[in-house]
């Protein structure tokens, strides 16, 4: 029975390693609310005869497109997002991170075999004689040469090394999710920035249409001036007024010059490079059909709400660890080799040796250290909890501010063009009774000035409706699932299943 003891605990410990201590993980219930704002939207106010004033639906369960900006039917749109993923870094970094926390699982679940080692050593001694046997081949000094194999294994009796497998693979997972987020953030600020240049664009022409407008008046006074029709006064005055609107052309002449380095950086390139897309709000077509996910989907959706849940399924998995730790472990080791006092006769008949151990090692003092890790693990599962109840809660707000932008942008939109057709007739009016003497010039400048409010105002809510619009697209996740793994797609990474 004694020589048979270790073969007998091996298998006992075996048959024990099936077991995982610490809590398991279940996915967070999904929420119970039913929509996302308290009334629900269907439709945006439209305005006719305006570009961009198109009313949009919201089509409740309708899926994303992954190239959910396609559906602004922009060409150099489609082709800068292209450049964008291939070229800009932040891209390439998350596909990296994940490909070290895919390593980093593999390189745990080596713990679940045994460690085999091999080695050779020499050496040249000799012994005093009067505490040591001399050689069985009367040689001092003499040479031994060992080489040995040895074996060692620590069952995983109480599955810590199980969960530890299982929090680097929720890593590994959020590390994936993160992946996703990169890709959903780097297209979406393209089509925003993008937007942002259209609108500078439109902002910078309507301007420019302003200058000549007040151009042509300060040029007509001039001539009243000589002619006796007009006073010094009215002409200092819409020279004031030229001035005026010339000063506001360098600030957006600025900020689009801005708007173009930030756009060649999303594209991997450097501000003294050519960016070869232009954009203009009149060449974006507004999309009309708008999906609306269920908010059960929402949470599948978000990639940041699943990069929390995998972080709260690593701090669950932690638990378990830390609880393995303080439990007993069984260490098994094994040694075989030979020993001989000359190389050649190293394999010969009567140089081997062999052992073979097995163990209980049992934590009993470690200063509380233990514990306390213990602890911390279940403190930070609380604390993942809380943190992805949290990404929930701005997830389902982040959906709700930009259903209410979008119907007020609509809403801004239709009155901004009652503004601007207002205030054209308004100015042409006051022209024509300026020419003919009915209104002094007073009442002209008022009206000019209020027609250059309601121009910027005008193009301003169009690119509102543009920029919420692809915020939406955002907000309800993008559509990353309905495309090929992003990781895949880079050579030298290995190819994972998305969970969804």
């Amino acid at each position: 029975m004694g020589k048979h003891f270790p073969l007998i605990a091996i298998a006992v410990v075996a048959l024990l390693s099936g077991c995982a201590v610490g809590p398991d993980f279940h996915r967070p219930t999904l929420p119970a609310t039913a929509g996302y704002t308290a009334k629900p939207l269907f439709t945006t106010a439209s305005t006719a005869d305006v570009a961009g004033g198109e009313g949009q639906r919201f089509i409740t369960g309708k899926d994303i497109p992954r190239e959910w900006w396609a559906l602004f039917k922009s060409k150099p749109l489609n082709a800068l997002i292209e450049k964008s993923v291939k070229a800009n870094p932040t891209i390439g970094a998350a596909k990296a991170a994940l490909h070290i926390a895919h390593e980093d699982v593999l390189a745990q679940k080596g713990y679940y075999y045994p460690t085999i080692q091999a080695s050779f050593s020499t050496t040249r001694a000799k012994d005093s004689g009067a505490v040591s046997p001399v050689p069985s081949n009367n040689a001092e000094p003499y040479s031994l040469h060992t080489a040995q194999v040895n074996v060692s294994f620590t069952p995983d009796v109480f599955g810590g090394n199980r969960r530890q497998v299982e929090s680097l693979k929720a890593q590994e997972d959020f590390q994936r999710f993160q992946l996703d987020a990169a890709y959903l953030t780097l297209t979406s600020n393209v089509v925003a920035t993008a937007i942002q240049e259209a609108s500078l664009r439109s902002q910078i022409s309507a301007m420019q249409k302003i200058i000549k407008i007040e151009t042509k008046m300060l040029d007509q006074l001039r001539r009243q001036l000589k002619l006796g029709y007009a006073d010094g006064l009215d002409v200092a005055a819409q020279e004031a007024a030229l001035a005026q609107v010339q000063q506001t052309l360098p600030p957006l002449e600025q900020q689009l010059a801005i708007t173009r380095d930030q756009l060649k950086a999303l594209a991997g390139r450097f501000p003294n490079e050519e960016l070869e897309e232009k954009f203009e709000l009149a060449e974006l077509t507004l999309p009309q059909d708008l999906p609306l996910s269920l908010p059960s989907k929402l949470v599948e959706q978000r990639p940041d709400v699943r990069a929390a849940e995998e972080e709260m399924h690593s701090a669950c998995a932690q638990v378990g660890v830390a609880i393995a730790a303080r439990l007993p472990s069984f260490p098994i080791s094994a040694n075989l080799g030979a020993t001989a006092l000359e190389i050649g006769k190293l394999f010969s008949s009567g140089t081997g040796f062999w052992s073979l151990a097995g163990g209980i090692v049992q934590p009993i003092f470690e200063g509380g250290t233990l514990k306390h890790r213990q602890r911390a693990a279940e403190a930070g599962l609380a604390e993942a909890e809380a943190q992805y109840k949290s990404t929930v809660l701005a997830a389902f707000q982040n959906v709700a501010d930009t259903l209410h932008a979008l119907k007020s942008d609509a809403d801004t939109l239709k009155a901004a063009a009652v503004f601007e057709q207002a205030s054209k007739r308004s100015l042409d009016l006051a022209r024509k009774q300026f020419e003919l003497g009915y209104v002094n010039y007073l009442s002209l400048l008022s009206a000019e000035q209020a027609y250059q409010q309601a121009e910027i105002n005008l193009v301003q809510a169009k690119a509102n409706r543009f920029s919420d619009t692809a915020a939406l697209f955002m907000a309800l996740g993008g559509g990353w699932w309905n495309g090929p793994d992003l990781a895949s797609a880079e050579k030298g990474t290995t190819s994972l299943n998305k969970s969804n």
